[in-house]
């Protein structure tokens, strides 16, 4: 049977407000509604690499935990890119912005994203890294793009589908789908094995 099938007995809820991760889940032909929640994103600095994501995105399910229904399986997630030891999330401003990028040109860094699946019984937490390369970006391309697109809603300023994306990006080792903010592929496995344990509790 396939996942779509298994997954019809769920009332299944994305809570994020990323259109990219919408986009991303209606790939998967399962019918889900998008909601979003009021979480605090902020975490204690000693946290390093995927535990970061991976403590924001049990923050946000926490936070929907009271909107749980008897059928409900939720799905939260968060993203930050990570470069030698340091995380970037969501710039402030247009000198945040600036800044993050000139600090990826030219170099290599991840990508991570953690995802927590839920229901009232069981909860799955798991999260992706990807390895993304950047030629070396010119004052004049990042400020056309952060003019251009206004990317204070992504980690690291910059949308992999976007133009920065076309012209900047070398390479990258690990899911594209999960650099745009959702692994997807990863999420059709985690499902599967989730709904299974599920229905055995």
């Amino acid at each position: 049977m396939m996942l779509a099938d298994k997954i019809k007995k769920y009332h299944v809820v994305l809570v994020s407000q990323s259109p990219r991760r919408r986009e991303l889940l209606k790939g998967l032909e399962i019918a889900f509604e998008a909601t979003s929640v009021d979480a605090d994103e902020t975490y204690p600095t000693h946290l390093q690499g995927a535990e970061v994501p991976c403590f924001i995105t049990q923050a946000k399910a926490q936070a929907y935990v009271p909107f749980l229904q008897e059928n409900t399986l939720a799905i939260t997630a968060d993203t930050v890119v990570s470069i030698d030891g340091k995380i970037l999330g969501k710039p402030a401003n247009k000198a945040e912005a600036i800044e993050m990028l000139r600090t990826l040109s030219g170099n290599k860094h991840e990508v991570i994203t953690a995802v927590c699946l839920f229901t009232k019984r069981n909860k799955r937490l798991f999260n992706a890294v990807s390895e993304v390369y950047f030629k070396p970006l010119s004052d004049q391309e990042i400020e056309h793009y952060i003019d251009t697109y206004q990317p204070f809603d992504k980690a690291g300023s910059y949308g992999v589908q976007e133009w920065i994306g076309y012209i900047g990006i070398e390479k990258i080792v690990g899911s594209y789908y999960n650099v745009m903010g959702l692994p997807i592929q990863r999420l059709y496995q985690e499902l599967t094995h989730f709904i299974q344990e599920d229905e055995k509790i």
